[in-house]
Formats: C-alpha cells, structure tokens, sequence
C-alpha cells in the first residue's frame, strides 16, 4: 500500500488537531450535570451533528463502500423507517425525558414501573452497546492492520488506548464539539475519494456511463421488494419491507431508547432545540447514506476499466501466496484476472455503444456484461474458500477491505492519508458518544442509585470517568473477536443491535402506553421476549431487521398477559411533575 511521509504527516496533524481542539472544549463544570449533559446548554446544529456523529462510525465509512460493491445499493433500505421513526420519537420520547430532568432514560423507567426493569433495561442497553462499541474499534485497526500489517492485537490495544484518552477527560462537551469538526473532515475527504474515482475512469465514462454499468450489474439495487417465485423472502436481509418497518422500530428504539444518542439530544437547551436536531437528522441521513453507499457504486464501475484485486485483504494476500496454497490462490487470482480482461473489453465496448445510442449493441453487451460478472463473482466466491481453508481464523470476507484498497492503490500521496484519518475520526466519533454513555448508565442506573454512600459532584465526576476507562478496556478485549465475524462490520453491528433494541423498545412502549401493566409484568414480559428474539435468531427464521419487529411486539404482548393472568394490581401512573431523583 502506498503510505509516503506526506500521508503520516497529514494523518497525524489532522487527529491532533481534533485531539486538542477536543482537549480546549472539555473545560466544564465537575459534576454530573456538567460531565455528562454539559449542563444542557447545547445549540440545536450540535446536538444535530452529534447525532449523525455518534450514528455513522468508521465502519459506515470503511464498510459501506464495500457492501455496495459487493451485495449492491439495496442496504439503503435499511434506512427507509429512520424519518418516521424521528417524527414519533419527538411526540412520545422527547417531552418525557425533558420534562423528567433526566440523566438517562432509563431512569423514568423506575418511576413508571420499579427498580428491576429499570437496571434490567440499563443492562441490556450495557451489553449491547458495550460489545458493539468494541466491533467499532476494529474498523481503524483494520486499516492499521491492512496498511502496515501490524497484529491486529497490537493494532486494537493502540487504537483503544488513544480512544480511552479522548473520552475520559472529554465529556459530553469535548465528544459533542469534536462530532461537528469531525463531520466536516469526514464527509469532504469521502466525497474527495468519489470524485478522484471517477476522475480516474476512462475519457468519455463520467458519471452516467459509472451508474449504467453499475445498474446493469447488479449494483443499483435501490429497492427491492423481497419478493420472490415462491412468494416473500422473509429472510432476505434489505428490501422495502424489512427497512420501513424494521427499519422503523429499529430506529425507534435507536434515538428513544440507546443511551448514545439519547444522551446527545439531552445535552440540548431545551426540548424544542432537541426535536429540531432529530428532525433534521431524520431529512438528511438517508441522502448522506445513499452517497456514501453510491461511492461502492462507483468503485465497482472503476474496477471494469482498472485491474481489480482478486482479493482485497492486502494482509491475507501476503498470507496466502505464502502459503502451501499459494499455487490453487494464483490458478485462481490468473483466472479472475482472464475474466476481468473480458469484462473491460466488454464495458468499453458498451461504454462507447451508449455514446453512439445503438440500442442493438447495448442489449446485447448488458447481457454479456451480466453473465461475465456472474462468472467473477463465482471465481470470487472460490477464492474465499481458499482463504478460509489457509487461514482457519478467517472468514474469508474481504468486503471491508475494497474501498481502502482502493484508497491505498489509487489515491495521491496526501489524500491517502486524509482519507485514512477520517476513519478515525469517524471511529473516535461514535465510539467516544458510546463510551460516555456506558459511563452515564453504569454511574447514574447502578453506582449512584444503588450506593449507600454520599458522593460528592466531584467524586461522582471521577467516578464517571473511571467507568468510562473501565468500559473502554472492556471494548478492547471485544475488539480482539470482532475482525472474523462472518458479515461485513456494518451489518455485524446492526445484527447486534437488533438482538436487544425490539426489547427495550417494547418496555418503552407498555410504560408510555399500557399504563395498567406494571412492573411485575413488563419485568416477566421482557426476558420472554429477550428469549424468543434469540431463538427466532438462532433458528435463522427471517432477517435480522424483523427482530426488532419481533421483541418489541412480544414485550407488548407477554407483558399484557402476564399483567392479566398473574399480576392483578394496576401498573404506576406516571405524574411528571412529581418526579424526584432516588435517594443515594
């Protein structure tokens, strides 16, 4: 991988540049108050970029690439329920934190139900975020990793441990500051890194050439409907469907339950200002996203005119042509090279076809075009099996790798190292939002409500960073396991997530709505909900977005029946105004 001194200096000039600027912004008052919400005087275009800030880490920036390259632009879809979902969370979620002067959600849920379902909440938000937080830190060792060849062990321990530094002395203040320049910095450098793609493509291709190459492979697959001869799909992973209404529930219980984004919109001045950053965030995510995935699009259309890697992990490469399989990996790396010689051939044929309008040639290179690609993507798939066969730890996925083999291969000395730093930004970003409200709820949902002792603001303060270095080192450990997971990061992460997310959601909706279930039942109607999430799971029955679906349709359910047939007293009625913190 190209990596010259100008792409060090600019790497290392651009995150100290956040570092201290992060440093200067976390001068704030020494207390919870101040620490955690920074005293609840942020403007509504912060909390906005802290928003999408905390949402888009480095793995939607390392990855989402790649997955349109490789599985299309489908994944979109993913997105689709992401507006509606902010519309309701500003009616039903917003008000109530707000007006309860609340540190983390969860905190109502003591006062609506009891103390049980609100540490059980807390804990599965703790483990989900705590384990997916750690998945996030591998995206920039990945680079490390990939570009240096370092171990990947050495690589997570030196990534976390300059994370663990940022977010303990940051603060809500320092993490949200630090999102809105890093915002900046990321989008410009991804958008830099497109347009050199298609400047790079032959004289005559621009960006309508790219997309009709793309489409008539396969890769603009914006919706689908999930349906297929035997009728729907239900375990096709993106389509229509499973993104407006899993997606729906999904991000509904993302932005009115996660504590890393709750958090951010608690840090406003007021709820007003909170409901302008969600909406907002709601109208420009999908457009951002749908760019950021256009990116793979136009990868794949600069990889038929430039010889494409026939595997694009640059460390399992090296691996492998070392290896006693060398000669099978270079039998088959010779023949995807042959096929791709045929594909340019093609694609220039169709590429000056479309200039001339030869509506004959056209059809007939498109159909061509269609059965070369199912021909590489078999000899792809071959190669993956090689690689699992050499290396027993590997997954033999290279989708996370494509676009920064691309950046390493092709970009100028300069950009390379720009673009290598806006993966840690975006890591940093998220990531330190995540490690802060691990911090959050383990402090305010478990030490300060169940301590016996008085605290000082001072000694929670420290207290509260403690958490955060003790869940930073916690995430470091799940790192070293997340690199061969079977999926490409991105969709690891939202797997993850939607294990968890239906059930909490749930719990919120019967404390909002079902205002005659109490604790008792919503308690029982959680952990049968959790159970059934993991065996519809396990048992590969539907995608994974239907499982937020799933868990919080079933908390509504058990939790009602259970209040019905076991529980005969009425649930808490919930009066805002005489909320009062719990003794500690």
């Amino acid at each position: 991988m190209n990596f010259s001194g100008l792409d060090w200096t600019v790497l290392v000039l651009t995150l100290l540049l956040i570092i201290v600027y992060g440093v200067y912004r976390s001068r704030t008052s020494k207390n919870l108050e101040g620490y955690l919400l920074s005293n609840r005087q942020m403007p509504w275009w912060i909390v906005m970029l802290s928003i999408m800030g905390t949402q888009a880490s480095a793995i939607t920036f390392l990855t989402a690439p790649g997955q349109a390259y490789s599985d299309g632009m489908r994944f979109i879809q993913y997105y689709f329920g992401l507006p509606f979902a902010m519309v309701v969370v500003c009616i039903a979620f917003v008000p109530v934190f707000h007006k309860l002067k609340i540190f983390t959600a969860y905190e109502y849920l003591e006062q609506r139900f009891d103390i049980k379902t609100r540490l059980l909440t807390s804990f599965l938000f703790l483990l989900s975020r705590g384990i997916s937080t750690g998945i996030s830190i591998v995206a920039p060792a990945l680079v490390l990793h990939s570009m240096l060849g370092w171990d990947i062990t050495f690589t997570n321990l030196f990534m976390g441990g300059l994370l663990i530094i940022y977010t303990v002395s940051g603060g809500a203040k320092a993490v949200a500051y630090t999102q809105q320049l890093q915002f900046i910095i990321i989008y410009a450098a991804m958008f830099i890194a497109a347009w050199w793609a298609l400047k790079m493509l032959p004289q005559g291709i621009g960006i309508t050439e790219a997309l009709h190459i793309g489409g008539k492979s396969g890769r603009l697959n914006v919706i689908t409907t999930g349906f297929t001869e035997k009728g729907f799909d239900w375990k096709d992973k993106y389509n229509i469907w499973s993104g407006v209404i899993g997606g729906f529930f999904l991000a509904l219980s993302y932005f009115g339950t996660d504590q890393s984004q709750v958090g951010r919109y608690l840090t406003a001045r007021s709820e007003k200002e909170s409901k302008i950053g969600l909406l907002l965030n709601g109208l420009v995510k999908v457009p951002l996203q749908f760019g950021i995935l256009l990116i793979g699009v136009f990868l794949f259309a600069f990889y038929q005119f430039n010889k494409a890697p026939a595997y694009f992990n640059l460390a399992q490469e090296r691996t492998l042509k070392q290896s006693v399989n060398a000669k099978e990996y270079a039998a088959a790396s010779q023949q995807y090279d042959q096929l791709q010689a045929e594909k340019r051939n093609t694609v220039v044929a169709l590429g000056n076809a479309l200039q001339h309008h030869d509506k004959t040639s056209i059809d007939q290179l498109r159909t061509q075009l269609q059965q070369q690609q199912q021909q590489a993507t078999a000899v792809r798939d071959s190669i993956q099996n090689i690689v699992k066969k050499t290396i027993p730890d590997s997954d033999g996925n290279d989708t996370n790798y494509i676009f920064l083999r691309f950046v390493g291969d092709y970009l100028p000395n300069g950009l390379v190292g720009l673009v290598i730093a806006i993966i840690f930004l975006a890591s940093w970003s998220s990531i330190a939002a995540a490690l802060h409200a691990l911090a959050s709820c383990t402090m305010v949902d478990f030490h300060k409500r169940l301590s016996k002792k008085t605290a000082t603001p001072l000694q929670e303060y420290r207290w509260s960073q403690t958490y955060a270095l003790i869940w930073g080192l916690f995430c470091i450990v799940v790192a070293q396991f997340g690199h061969n997971l079977g999926n490409s990061l991105i969709e690891a992460v939202n797997i993850l997530g939607s294990w968890f997310y239906g059930t909490i959601l749930g719990i919120f909706l019967v404390a909002f709505y079902l205002k005659r279930v109490g604790g008792n039942a919503v308690f029982t109607g959680a952990i049968l909900a959790e159970i059934t999430v993991i065996i519809v799971y396990s048992l590969n029955l539907l995608s994974f977005l239907w499982l937020n679906v799933i868990g919080a349709v079933c908390v509504v359910v058990f939790a009602g029946l259970t209040q019905v047939l076991f529980f005969r007293q009425s649930g808490k009625q919930l009066q805002a105004p005489s909320y009062t913190q719990p003794e500690t």
